[in-house]
């Protein structure tokens, strides 16, 4: 497959890192030469210097024979022209582009994306995924990572084991034994040397190790508490940054009806007075998150959620860390580098968002061949969640779980059939139609997807 990556930034970066490594033929596009240098030197692709939006520079990066073009620069203009210019001029098949502002995306403009005025066939917004992405950390927040597959009737949890986590020292064989009807199935560990790895059933649990596990809906709660964390979220809420992020989740908290008690911090008085007159119930107050004072103000002392969620890491790991020194239960920052979450725990931060990794996800969701469904992409893309489902064609159809010969470093996490959910065990048997998450090593995701592939034009 041919796809133009317009934008050599930190999403475009991963977004070619990972085709490439699949053997698809990316060019990517920049108007800075030392980030097109950048990225060819690192990766097997192709780089053009130049304005994604100029017909003459997407000539160059081989439009006119492309099947998509994905356009994450950091212009919202430069993105939505570039798709037009890719459409009118050399049509391109498909066209992806990552919009931030806010207008662009009011429902009452969806007109813009018509296929007759302005053909994107799948916009995403990194500020709208962020957001969502916080939400779901607020309502589990025992967990450091929690993502939904097959509808949100499953989720992907990621539990850091504590020192009295009451099942130790326990082969995961054993577990399944002693918790036969809990829908949890635990698929990846992180041992103490900070290698992500597949789980095996003979493995045991230890202290400070990491853990990603598959749960039901409705189990998550008691799973949550055999591995000994809390389920219960509490009601008061403190966000740090009243930005885009930060005013999607203080709407989304008020949209739920529940009876949080939520307050805003924001150091920009205009941006300030803007979320004040956007918010219902919400108090917003103006000043800096890492003022102790602002924050005692806030009632950090009895704050059961903090988030912060600036545009700024620095700010976000220090806030969380002094919140967490005066009294908040669970501190949750936004990090724009990966490379500094491994502060966060001796910060006492307790877990991080990481707005590329949910966009990349996003993309990838509309890139993948066959019938993929959902991409979740693991820590610093060390390992991927596909969703798919099972093709007459599909190498696993009609075989067991034991014998569907699974890559070394891929694992089957959790099966729908129909409306029921099922967790895998050896003798259960995958049928054409039933959906799967498989938690793949990155290493292996070209292999796994191949066993749901339709054809290399199939999206």
């Amino acid at each position: 497959m041919k796809v133009i990556v317009c934008g050599a930034g930190q999403v475009g970066w991963q977004i070619a890192r990972h085709l490439a490594s699949e053997n698809n033929d990316i060019t990517v596009v920049d108007n800075d030469p030392g980030l097109v240098r950048q990225i060819t030197d690192s990766l097997d692709v192709g780089g053009i210097t130049g304005f994604a939006s100029h017909p003459d520079v997407l000539e160059r990066a081989g439009a006119r024979d492309a099947d998509m073009i994905i356009a994450a620069t950091f212009s919202d203009e430069v993105n939505m022209i570039a798709c037009q210019v890719a459409h009118s001029v050399f049509t391109v098949p498909r066209k992806i582009a990552r919009v931030r502002a806010q207008s662009y995306l009011d429902p009452e403009w969806s007109d813009i994306y018509r296929q007759d005025h302005m053909p994107i066939d799948v916009i995403i917004s990194p500020e709208k995924e962020v957001a969502e992405a916080a939400l779901r950390r607020l309502s589990a927040p025992a967990a450091f990572e929690i993502h939904g597959f097959f509808d949100n009737t499953v989720q992907l949890l990621g539990l850091t084991l504590d020192e009295d986590c009451p099942v130790l020292n326990t082969p995961l064989r054993q577990l399944t034994e002693l918790f036969s009807t809990l829908r949890a199935y635990v698929v990846g560990i992180r041992t103490g040397n900070r290698r992500l790895r597949v789980a095996d059933s003979d493995d045991q649990l230890f202290a400070g190790d990491q853990i990603y596990l598959f749960a039901a809906n409705e189990d998550v709660d008691r799973t949550l508490e055999i591995f000994g964390k809390s389920a219960s979220a509490g009601n008061r809420a403190l966000i740090l940054g009243g930005g885009n992020v930060g005013l999607g989740v203080a709407k989304a908290l008020e949209a739920q009806g529940k009876r949080t008690r939520l307050k805003v911090i924001e150091r920009d008085r205009t941006r300030a007075e803007f979320a004040a007159d956007a918010l219902e119930r919400t108090i917003v107050l103006n000043g800096d998150g890492l003022d102790k004072d602002i924050l005692e103000e806030a009632g950090i002392e009895s704050i059961d959620s903090f988030l912060a969620v600036t545009d700024d890491d620095k700010t976000n790991l220090l806030s969380c860390a002094r919140a967490k020194s005066l009294g908040a239960k669970l501190t949750v920052c936004l990090i724009n580098d990966p490379s500094l979450a491994p502060l966060m725990q001796p910060l006492g931060i307790d877990a991080y968002i990481n707005p590329r990794g949910t966009t990349v996800s996003s993309i990838l969701r509309h890139v993948r061949h066959g019938r993929i469904r959902a991409v979740y992409s693991v820590g610093d893309a060390e390992a991927e969640v596909i969703e798919a489902q099972v093709l007459s064609t599909s190498s696993i159809a009609g075989k067991r779980v034991r014998d569907t010969h699974m890559p070394e470093g891929a694992i089957i996490g959790a099966i729908r059939k129909g409306r029921e959910l099922v967790i895998p065990r050896a003798e259960t048997v995958i049928a054409e139609g039933d959906s799967v998450t498989i938690f793949a090593m990155a290493g292996q995701v070209p292999q796994v997807e191949r066993m749901f592939r339709v054809s290399v034009d199939f999206f």
